[in-house]
């Protein structure tokens, strides 16, 4: 499979934040601008659990670079802030802050042209051509709002970023060997 981060990105796609709904959607208004005014981009907003629940942040370095420990901490601190201030949850709640990963979800139209040539599998929220559940090589997304996908039997599929409910890269060497850091130019 050919491969590389950022091959293929044919479009440019600005102002591009994931697509959240309901308390998520407010989570992540909330959040958002914070973040990115430190040098990060939120991937992710979920809150999963009824009696304690959890909430999760995933988030990238703008820059592209790994994000650390330490960025996790200073986001954690930033978030922790900002919602004991909003106070959007009304329970007690657990906070987690993470990376995406190397198998990471593409939630935004930029991840889908940032790892055009690798392998995900999709799920969306409502058929398209009879089916729920995709898997194939990235393609990149379409300024229309479709992320772009060429199928197992070589046909490729627009799916609206609308109706995606979940995607997620495959771990395959080629993303592994794409996801090293770059040797510093001297």
């Amino acid at each position: 499979m050919e491969g590389g981060l950022g091959n293929g990105a044919a479009f440019l796609i600005l102002n591009d934040p994931p697509r959240h709904d309901g308390v998520e959607a407010k989570l992540a208004a909330l959040i958002a601008p914070s973040l990115e005014a430190m040098g990060y981009e939120l991937v992710r907003v979920r809150l999963t659990g009824k009696e304690r629940p959890t909430l999760q942040i995933m988030a990238d370095r703008a820059d592209q670079t790994p994000i650390t420990v330490a960025d996790c901490e200073a986001i954690s601190h930033q978030v922790s802030a900002i919602l004991d201030v909003e106070d959007p949850i009304p329970s007690a709640y657990v906070l987690e802050v993470s990376s995406p990963g190397i198998d990471r979800p593409l939630t935004r139209a930029k991840d889908w042209n940032r790892f055009a040539g690798h392998l995900a599998r999709v799920e969306t929220a409502m058929p398209i051509a009879g089916r729920r559940r995709f898997s194939g090589v990235v393609l990149g997304a379409e300024p229309g709002g479709a992320a772009r996908l060429r199928l197992e039997d070589g046909t490729e599929v627009a799916l609206p970023l609308a109706e995606i409910r979940s995607a997620r890269l495959v771990l395959t060497d080629a993303l592994i060997d794409a996801s090293r850091p770059k040797p510093a130019a001297n």
